[in-house]
């Protein structure tokens, strides 16, 4: 790669970063790849993310154009969260960080007590 490349490079992955945000942003992606979800339904299955972060982490999402927010007209007022074609194409990612994972045992299998 050419210094200039590179630093084209290194522009655009700080720019997507800036993008997708934190780390929450990408358990977020994950979980609506399968469909869109309630935020109570978000926040089951990312327990360890506040009230108040996931709030902030849907609505970046939603301002960069990865996260489509549905507002229902009944009582109380339900709203679904979605993934938009753009962030659907960022689950691309998620996988490869996924493979990249399994390839480095970032998760050391266990052994059980048995074969020790």
């Amino acid at each position: 790669m050419t210094a200039a490349s590179n630093e084209t490079c290194s522009l655009i992955v700080e720019k997507v970063i800036n993008i997708i945000g934190g780390k929450w942003a990408f358990l977020v992606i994950a979980h609506l790849k399968d469909g869109p979800l309630r935020f109570n339904q978000l926040k089951r299955k990312i327990s360890a993310i506040s009230t108040q972060s996931l709030t902030v982490v849907l609505k970046h999402l939603e301002q960069n154009g990865l996260v489509l927010r549905e507002a229902f007209p009944t009582v109380p007022v339900t709203v679904e969260y979605s993934l938009t074609e753009k962030g659907a194409d960022f689950v691309r990612i998620l996988e490869e960080m996924y493979n990249w994972g399994v390839k480095w045992e970032i998760i050391k299998p266990t052994v059980p007590d048995t074969e020790l």
